[in-house]
């Protein structure tokens, strides 16, 4: 290997942005755990839908594409596995990955049957969570080797909490969707404004999408101004600027609480306007996809599209370790938002920033339960900081 560093040593960044990604000592061993542990989660949903899969999710697939996309992981997890076996690669890595694909495969593999799946009151959403994290991570991990505006290992200090956040979010999806609807079906049967509803209800599907995404940015940098000022609002919230570092799955970083919270209050006009589901529904798949574009390493230069759309230089500079910086770009879509509220600072030069995080360190602790307990023990200061 011609690329600057021993087999199976884990580069350091300077060297991982000189080595193409398809030549990286970690890239077969990392893809063979994550599609071996994918797959034998995807078989587990096989064996037992009614409880590990969302009803609602259940309607975007078919049958068939979950087959044959298990029967492709499985594949690769193998074939990965021993070449990084073979290679001297991070074997540790791709034995967890052979190992779970193996066991995938003795448990059905692609083939596993099931009865007719039935209802239950609540499921966990293991299979938005594993279809979820495969396009997620074949989509930005080569985008931001490739564009990196920082070079960083796949496998970044902090990737294991923030995994788990990512976990978290997917898997218990049905309770936080339950749990916001709960929170704004009081509010939104108790208000009626029936001419508001009547005008945006019958507008065409673009504009009440293109209008849904500035009410939604509104309501949602309001809150995400109040999470900054209000200090006990601000405990939670800091879980989600902790990390030192940004990429696509750092984005996924944010306390239980905030997420309810988030999700409720942006959801909230968009019923109470009375926009439709088909609109609100394309609103959320634009939420979800900008949340991870926003915090991506990526470091393409946009040039005026920067103020026009919420892209990662713009949401970069919302997580800088910078006092100037810790009142600004709350918007999420439209930098427009910060413009009438105030808060928009990018600088013209196009430079990004030196530092990410919390002003101080010491006051959110390392892991995902800790973080988690960490706003209900007042303004204690911890040893195992993120750093």
């Amino acid at each position: 290997m011609n690329s600057g560093a021993s087999v199976g040593e884990t580069p350091t960044p300077e060297k991982y942005r000189r080595i193409p990604l398809y030549r990286h000592p970690l890239l077969a061993p990392a893809a063979s755990m994550i599609l071996g542990l994918g797959s034998l989660v995807a078989v587990l949903c096989f064996h037992f839908p009614e409880l590990l899969t969302s009803q609602e999710f259940r309607a975007v697939y078919s049958e068939g594409f979950a087959r044959r996309l298990l029967l492709v992981a499985l594949s690769f997890a193998f074939i990965a596995g021993t070449l990084a076996i073979l290679r001297d690669q991070h074997k540790r890595l791709a034995f967890i990955g052979v190992g779970s694909a193996t066991i995938a495969v003795l448990a059905g593999g692609s083939d596993v049957q099931f009865e007719t799946i039935g209802k239950t009151p609540y499921s966990l959403g293991l299979d938005w969570f594993v279809l979820s994290l495969f396009f997620s991570a074949l989509v930005f991990i080569p985008l931001e080797h490739h564009f990196a505006r920082r070079p960083l290992p796949v496998l970044r200090p902090g990737w294991r909490t923030d995994a788990a956040y990512f976990f978290m979010s997917h898997v218990l999806v049905q309770f936080i969707l339950i749990t916001v609807t709960a929170s704004t079906s009081v509010v939104v049967e108790s208000v009626e404004i029936g001419g508001v509803q009547d005008w945006v209800g019958g507008l065409p599907f673009v504009g009440q999408f293109f209008l849904a995404v500035f009410a939604a940015d509104v309501a949602q940098a309001g809150l995400h101004r109040v999470y900054h000022r209000v200090m006990v609002l601000w405990r939670f919230h800091a879980v989600h600027h902790s990390s030192p570092e940004l990429d696509w799955l750092a984005g996924s970083r944010v306390h239980l609480i905030e997420t309810i919270l988030t999700r409720s209050t942006v959801l909230l006009p968009l019923l109470l306007l009375g926009f439709s589901q088909e609109a609100v529904n394309a609103y959320a798949v634009l939420v979800g996809l900008q949340a991870v574009i926003a915090h991506a390493n990526i470091g393409i230069k946009f040039g005026w599209l920067e103020y026009v759309i919420t892209l990662p230089r713009y949401h970069h500079w919302h997580h800088a370790r910078h006092i100037d910086y810790w009142d600004r770009n709350y918007a999420i879509h439209l930098p427009v938002v910060d413009m009438l509220m105030g808060s928009f600072k990018l600088p013209r030069d196009g430079s990004w920033p030196e530092e990410y995080g919390v002003l101080k360190p010491e006051t959110v602790p390392n892991g995902f339960v800790a973080q988690h307990l960490m706003p209900f023990r007042g303004t204690k200061e911890y040893s195992d900081y993120v750093s």
